[in-house]
This record gives structure tokens, sequence and C-alpha cells, in this order.
């Protein structure tokens, strides 16, 4: 078994957010947040469109959540698991959130900012750099958001 290959159920429960998008017409992407014993705390999906909400990207709505449950902006201790690599604002609320772990599947060329075109989670001069799994079940996800787009352009 692999490292990656162990976040797999969790990134399942991220993909199924990611298609409960569809009623939406958001963008296809997921988050869950584990706590330190692999317990799901909260989940989100996109709602930009839903909600009229320019920051409601499935990451941040999962962290809101997780919060919440847990009483505290803190989330050390947790593992935020999400089916596309996080934009710069996400990446600033993931070290701001303090998760020990990010897991992501597919990488956004256009706009990632975990190793893409930027690097936020590890930049040496924050204050929290969480450990990070990249490409947990990343065709699945591609092909998630490769069919949304081309629906789109359809």
């Amino acid at each position: 078994m692999t490292a990656a290959s162990v976040w797999e159920p969790a990134m399942r429960l991220a993909l199924e957010e990611a298609v409960a998008c569809a009623d939406s017409g958001d963008v296809p992407i997921g988050a869950v947040v584990l706590d330190e014993a692999g317990v799901v705390v909260a989940t989100g999906r996109n709602l930009r469109e839903a909600d009229s909400d320019p920051t409601a990207h499935a990451e941040v709505v999962a962290l809101r959540a997780a919060g919440a449950a847990r009483d505290s902006w803190r989330l050390s201790g947790c593992t935020l698991v999400v089916t596309l690599e996080p934009c710069s604002m996400c990446a600033g609320a993931v070290v701001l959130s303090r998760v020990d772990r990010l897991v992501f599947a597919a990488y956004d060329a256009k706009a990632g900012a975990v190793g893409s075109l930027w690097d936020v989670v590890r930049d040496r001069r924050l204050n929290h750099r969480p450990e990070v799994v990249s490409g947990v079940l990343a065709a699945e996800s591609t092909a998630l958001l490769d069919a949304f787009f081309a629906a789109q352009r359809g």
C-alpha cells in the first residue's frame, strides 16, 4: 500500500462532494476535513454559484464547517483532503487554519498555489507549513473537471 493510497477513501468522499456540485452549476470540487483519528469532521463543495459568494471554494467551506464543529479556528491535527490543488486564497486558508496535512488530487496549472504557480503552503516566511500529499485519485478528479468544462463549452 502506497502512502497516497491511505488517503483514497477520504478522497472518494471529496469526489462525492464534487459530484454534488452538478445541480448548482459550480465547478465540481469537493473537500473533506478529517480529525486526528481519520474521522470526518466536515465536508465542503464549491458553492460560489449557489451562494453568489466568491470565497465559497470547497476548501474554505470545509474549513469553516470544521472550525464550527470543533469550536475552534485552529484545526491542528486535522487533514484537509480536496479534489484539486488549492488556489492562493485556499492555500492561505490552509496555512491559517493550522491543519497538519493537505492532501489533493489533481494539480491546477492555471491557479494552483501548492506547487503549480505558487507554493504558498511551503513558504518558509509563513509560520505554519503543513505536510502535502498530492496526486491521490488525480485521474478521477481530472476526468470530472474535464467533463464539466466540456459541457460548459458544448
